[in-house]
């Protein structure tokens, strides 16, 4: 739907798109994200005048660093326009440009009161005895270090002892530092 409004933005304006920048799975809090970063290193190549966002919190949730690369396109003469919010860092509209700063506090704020809850939650389900975090795996350590020596291939052994290969390995690993060997499995 964002990526649909911002094409019809974009026709209606008669812009054409140099390119489209979508992070995904990516958290908008973090200032290192793979298209942000290629994004950026296209507009200090100047090869775009605008970079559109369908709103604030789609380009970071990090005030911070929001304002710091919206700085940074300002200065090497892009604008940034969040086409929901009407803003426009454009010279004609210093009003847009103090909606940002108050769109981009909102959006941190909002990610802040996230991560309180968050961290709420986690306290309440511990307070009432949950166990949190994947099920613990059971099987004989001591049984898949054996096969591992005799020879038996990872997957073999975990098939064998019903259990993913990566819980095998970190096993193996963790029984042979305890040990105090560097190590008895090795991933191949």
């Amino acid at each position: 739907m964002q990526l649909r409004e911002l094409r019809d933005y974009c026709q209606r304006r008669g812009w054409s798109i140099a390119d489209e920048y979508v992070d995904t799975g990516w958290s908008g809090a973090q200032a290192i994200r793979p298209q942000l970063d290629r994004l950026m290193k296209e507009a200090r190549q100047r090869r775009f005048g605008a970079v559109l966002v369908w709103k604030l919190d789609r380009w970071g949730r990090s005030l911070v660093n929001s304002l710091q690369t919206v700085q940074e396109l300002v200065s090497l003469g892009v604008r940034f326009i969040a086409v929901t919010q009407n803003i426009d860092t454009d010279e004609s509209n210093p009003m847009s440009r103090f909606m940002l700063h108050i769109f981009g506090a909102f959006a941190e704020f909002e990610r802040e009161m996230i991560r309180e809850r968050t961290v709420s939650g986690i306290r309440a389900a511990r307070a009432k005895g949950k166990k949190l975090g994947r099920p613990k795996r059971v099987f004989r350590r001591d049984q898949a270090v054996h096969l591992r020596q005799i020879g038996r291939s990872w997957r073999a052994i975990a098939k064998q002892l019903g259990v993913p290969v990566s819980t095998i390995v970190d096993s193996c690993n963790d029984a042979a530092r305890a040990a105090g060997r560097t190590s008895v499995c090795t991933r191949l």
